[in-house]
């Protein structure tokens, strides 16, 4: 049995445009052309800096929620992952800290540039989370915001004059911060990351991971993941999405050290003549981005250096794709493939006058 191809005019158009639609044959296989193989250089491998070049002229999104109570170290954090002053606390000259009542999410956005590529980030603070005396349901804005970024897109994306562009406000990371207490999680944080699990990606880190000992840092880390085990709680990242056994061994390595212990800082010391991010004490100078003293240096790799493609993938077609279903089905909307053969059969009826499809 041949390949079968069909073949329908579009009259609208003038000339008549052709759309195909090619069936391979059940269980046959694509052929795969090696490069040894081809009569020459065919070029394939210049799309890589045409996608390059793009991305640089026209920049790209990343959205990141900062979670936790106060005194944490966020602000902080965000500032020592992007080298610049990016957090609220630090971009608002009558920032007053005091404890919010509620749980109020307030953004900043800045545009990011280094070598040629641009970035908007916006880090979305949450003043207010896990200070009340009843944290009961804190949690809550923070899943609205989060389904309403999916809304907003969802709306865009239905839009019949959709824009070439459209606005990515969808969150693509959640750093949630746990206290460096050295016991377990607390029901706020497992209650916290089941909900958000679902619709966001989330990476725990231990704050202020130096008030701990080295091998107290250990076994808090072991608890936590227990915890997390036990409870079902889902982190980035996930088993079920690594792609092949190449990025499940990198991505192991990641969850073997999950949750982060960091240390965040903007200040620099000299340490034998160099120039370091690090927090002086009187014991000496604790080192962020040295591995040796604490793990802020992992966590900058997978958020920024490694993974934060795979963050902005993750969040498109797995908790927005998720939702988008969702909602579909809640308004009925049913996109099927009997859907596009009614779309074929009114424009092959409509072009009865002019070209006669044909096998």
């Amino acid at each position: 049995m041949s390949n079968l191809i069909v073949t329908v005019p579009l009259p609208c158009l003038d000339p008549p445009s052709l759309i195909e639609f090619c069936h391979s044959e059940p269980g046959r296989q694509l052929n795969y052309i090696h490069g040894s193989d081809l009569f020459g250089y065919v070029g394939i491998e210049a799309v890589l800096d045409q996608m390059r070049n793009k991305t640089m002229k026209v920049g790209f999104d990343f959205n990141i929620i900062v979670v936790g109570q106060s005194g944490l170290g966020k602000s902080t954090l965000v500032n020592t992952l992007f080298k610049s002053k990016v957090s609220r606390k630090s971009c608002s000259p009558e920032y007053e800290a005091k404890i919010s009542k509620t749980v109020k999410l307030q953004k900043i956005s800045h545009v990011i540039e280094e070598k040629g590529v641009k970035m908007k980030l916006t880090v979305i603070d949450t003043p207010g989370f896990g200070d009340q005396i009843n944290n009961d349901n804190c949690w809550e804005p923070i899943i609205k915001y989060v389904n309403e970024q999916y809304e907003k897109y969802l709306r865009e994306e239905l839009n019949v004059n959709r824009k070439r562009r459209i606005p990515d406000n969808r969150v693509h990371c959640c750093i949630y911060f746990l206290p460096a207490t050295g016991h377990r999680l607390r029901s706020i944080d497992i209650e916290f990351m089941k909900r958000l699990g679902r619709i966001v990606s989330i990476v725990p880190v231990i704050a202020k991971a130096d008030t701990l000992t080295i091998e107290e840092r250990q076994e808090f880390k072991e608890r936590i993941r227990q915890d997390l085990a036990s409870n079902g709680i889902s982190v980035y990242p996930q088993k079920e999405y690594d792609e092949d056994p190449q990025e499940r061994i990198i991505n192991d390595r990641i969850r073997e050290n999950i949750p982060f212990a960091v240390v965040g800082t903007d200040k620099e010391h000299q340490v034998n003549g160099n120039k370091v991010l690090g927090r002086k004490t009187k014991w000496g100078i604790i080192e962020v981005e040295n591995v040796e003293h604490c793990e802020f240096a992992y966590l900058r790799d997978l958020v920024i250096r490694s993974h934060l493609q795979d963050l902005k993938d993750v969040t498109h077609n797995i908790h927005y794709e998720t939702y988008r279903m969702q909602r579909l089905n809640e308004s009925n909307v049913n996109f099927t493939e009997a859907g596009l053969s009614t779309w074929l059969r009114d424009h092959r009826t409509a072009g009865r006058s002019g070209n006669e499809s044909h096998l």
